[in-house]
């Protein structure tokens, strides 16, 4: 299953993750506002998220089958495999090559680590 989304459709999947469950009807009036898009734009792209598994839609109701939280999550997972062999140290040690964490972001990283137990 492809699960990344390109600019367009990140824009296109933000409005409905904002106003989900929505009719087709109300998605395809945001869509024209917002991207300036035809009915048919609309039908194409959400047909093609709803067949990656991220929407899903029924009786002309758009509901959300991957949350925004869930789906960048699997992208981050997806995106640490690909690139790190699946080490988050190794990440993380290419990460803060060329931007050192402040302060705070180490604060935040500890209580993360330490939310998971020893």
């Amino acid at each position: 299953m492809e699960i990344k989304l390109g600019l367009v459709e990140s824009k296109f999947a933000d409005i409905i993750w904002e106003n989900a469950p929505m009719t087709t009807k109300e998605l395809v009036a945001a869509c024209e506002q917002a991207l300036n898009w035809k009915r048919t734009t609309t039908y194409t792209v959400l047909k093609k998220l709803c067949d990656r598994g991220i929407f899903d839609t029924t009786n002309s109701l758009v509901t959300v089958k991957i949350s925004k939280d869930e789906f960048y999550a699997i992208q981050s997972e997806q995106f640490v495999k690909d690139n790190f062999e699946g080490s988050l140290p190794a990440f993380i040690a290419a990460f803060t090559t060329r931007k050192t964490p402040s302060a705070k972001e180490l604060e935040e990283l500890k209580k993360l680590i330490d939310s998971f137990g020893a």
